[in-house]
């Protein structure tokens, strides 16, 4: 019998820029142009059927007058296309059109566009570039930045997918313009959620300037862009692939993305967040890592957005308690939730540990209690 060691060590600098800007996608091209993706001459836009003729078209129509080879990839808007079977039909699709490891795909649209598409760039042909071209509030906050990639199943959302990281995020403020009032507010969650994990001062921020926001006023809209880009990347620079520190992204997504999935998607992702961090305020209350003054204040913050904080009355919550255990943070059978420390920090339930143990019961209780 003998051994053979395949040394394999290597080091990959995943490094990429996020531009914050408006009206950029002749930066985009011009980037192209430079080397951002090498020699690549062959682009597979992903996009849906809402974002399409509104940014995508004009995108491909742009790099065409370049020279070169583009096709698009429309999918049904929602939450419903972000599958496995979508992903193969894009995927048989850039194979018959003639893609293979010589193209580079870009993304334009919302988190489902990214998360679908950056898994896809990380399978296709075992890995080819992708950009992420963000249109709304929600993806410029969460999905188009930090890498993380899936789609959804019966089951529940985002179990199957990839740590995958764009050459470039483009977050286009221009884009916000277009989006009507559900989708900013469900924007909006996301942006609250990161100033409670990490930001007091952001959070102050949108108690006194959420009109503002709402309203599309370019400095508060530029302000809440950077905020959220740099909170996260704080958290993803320390732990790329989600061993530790990352789980704190994870603030509300407990009951949030079952709230979600149970909903049959009828809540869009921040609906369900606003719910899921109702539910969250009221358990750190429960175990006191914050007082019952923030968790109003918290609450108040999301229906001032525009989001309510109630579960809507045709969701069953047995089920909704049971659809917690297909949470990604669970361990061996045992319920896991991050918990606010106050507003502004995350609670280290032990050194190195950011989600706590939380008995079947009282997160029943939560719910129960809830409106």
């Amino acid at each position: 019998m003998s051994i053979i060691n395949l040394e394999l060590k290597k080091v990959v600098d995943d490094s990429y820029d996020i531009e914050i800007g408006r009206h950029l996608e002749d930066t985009m091209i011009q980037d192209i142009k430079s080397g951002l993706v090498g020699k690549i001459r062959r682009f597979a836009v992903i996009t849906d059927s809402i974002v399409n003729d509104l940014y995508a078209e004009p995108i491909c129509e742009k790099l065409r007058q370049e020279g070169y080879t583009v096709s698009s990839f429309v999918i049904p808007e929602g939450e419903k296309s972000k599958t496995r079977e979508v992903k193969a039909c894009i995927e048989d699709a850039m194979l018959e059109a003639g893609f293979r490891r010589d193209c580079c795909v870009i993304n334009v649209g919302g988190g489902v566009v990214s998360d679908l598409g950056g898994f896809l760039a990380g399978t296709y042909g075992r890995g080819v570039p992708f950009l992420n071209y963000s249109t709304t509030l929600l993806s410029a906050a969460d999905a188009s930045v930090g890498g993380k990639t899936a789609v959804d199943t019966k089951l529940a959302t985002n179990l199957i997918g990839l740590f995958n990281q764009p050459k470039k995020v483009y977050i286009d403020l221009a884009t916000w313009e277009t989006l009507d009032k559900r989708q900013l507010s469900s924007g909006m969650a996301e942006t609250i959620k990161h100033a409670c994990l990490g930001d007091f001062e952001m959070f102050e921020y949108l108690e006194s300037h959420m009109e503002d926001i709402l309203s599309g006023d370019a400095a508060s809209c530029e302000y809440i862009a950077e905020k959220n880009c740099s909170i996260k990347y704080k958290v993803v620079m320390k732990d790329e692939r989600e061993s530790g520190l990352r789980e704190i992204l994870n603030l509300g997504h407990t009951v949030g993305r079952a709230i979600e999935t149970v909903s049959d998607y009828r809540l869009l992702h921040g609906e369900a967040l606003a719910i899921g961090m109702a539910a969250e305020v009221r358990l750190a209350t429960k175990f006191g890592t914050m007082t019952q003054d923030e968790a109003d204040r918290v609450i108040a913050l999301y229906e001032k957005a525009g989001l309510s904080t109630a579960i809507p009355s045709y969701i069953d919550r047995e089920e909704l308690v049971k659809k917690l255990y297909t949470d990604k943070k669970v361990r061996d059978g045992h319920l896991r939730f991050v918990l606010q420390k106050g507003i502004g920090a995350i609670d280290e339930h032990v050194p190195g540990e950011y989600a706590r143990p939380v008995a079947e019961e009282d997160a029943r209780e939560i719910i129960m209690e809830m409106p």
